[in-house]
């Protein structure tokens, strides 16, 4: 006997056309975190649109220390000596001498500071903009100047110290610097933090113990304390 096959019809099955556009679609997979680009080694340096208060003073430094080296070093003299920070010149025009005094690199372009500039100052802006870069560095070098100046005019009222303290030598870029090392102490990884800070700290107080410069070595000691300070500020996000 033969089976009948079984019939199909319209009616008899679910219309399953409209159920597909039930089904949930599949989520699109999460997509994978921008790659950060490695720093390129010019990047460590301050270009004019990157990091423009760093490459404009740097330029006028540059100008400067070539002065100190190939002028008149009577001429230099006279220069160097109107722009110290001493008792005497804070006295007479404070503003001009503790601007003036920054325009000086203390031992050449080829200095240990001259050097730290270019670096710390270049990495500092790029993270936090030219003009808290500007207020840090001024703010380590007017602060520490006039903590270290100060008191020897004190000294020198109090008869502990001959008039001649009043006029030294005093000038350069050192105190700026080591303001924006403690800043940018603040901004780096732990691990870059603690053993940049130890590192440059021994340094400040090996040459404190040596007792070759005691005013300068407490300026710079004072100028990284002065920008770990400034952490609150650094670390604020840009207006």
């Amino acid at each position: 006997m033969e089976r009948n096959a079984p019939t199909t019809s319209p009616d008899v099955l679910p219309e399953v056309s409209g159920l597909l556009n039930g089904v949930p679609r599949q989520r699109d997979p999460m997509p994978a975190p921008p790659r950060k680009r490695a720093r390129r080694p010019w990047q460590l340096l301050p270009t004019p649109t990157g990091t423009p208060f760093t490459f404009t003073y740097a330029a006028v430094l540059a100008g400067t220390s070539l002065i100190m080296e190939y002028a008149d070093p009577a001429v230099v003299h006279t220069l160097v000596q109107g722009s110290s920070t001493d008792v005497a010149h804070l006295v007479t025009a404070p503003v001009f001498v503790l601007l003036a005094s920054a325009l000086w690199v203390a031992g050449g372009l080829l200095s240990p500071y001259a050097v730290a500039f270019l670096l710390v100052l270049t990495a500092l802006e790029r993270r936090i903009g030219g003009a808290r870069t500007a207020l840090v560095f001024l703010a380590g070098h007017v602060l520490a100047t006039l903590a270290t100046e100060v008191p020897i005019g004190f000294a020198v009222l109090a008869g502990h110290l001959p008039d001649s303290s009043l006029r030294r030598l005093d000038y350069g870029i050192s105190f700026g610097v080591a303001a924006a090392i403690g800043a940018l102490a603040g901004l780096l990884s732990p691990w870059l933090r603690w053993p940049l800070l130890g590192l440059f700290g021994w340094v400040l107080v090996d040459d404190l113990i040596a007792f070759l410069d005691p005013m300068s070595n407490w300026g710079h000691l004072i100028a990284l304390g002065i920008g770990i300070g400034m952490w609150p500020i650094v670390r604020r996000a840009p207006l």
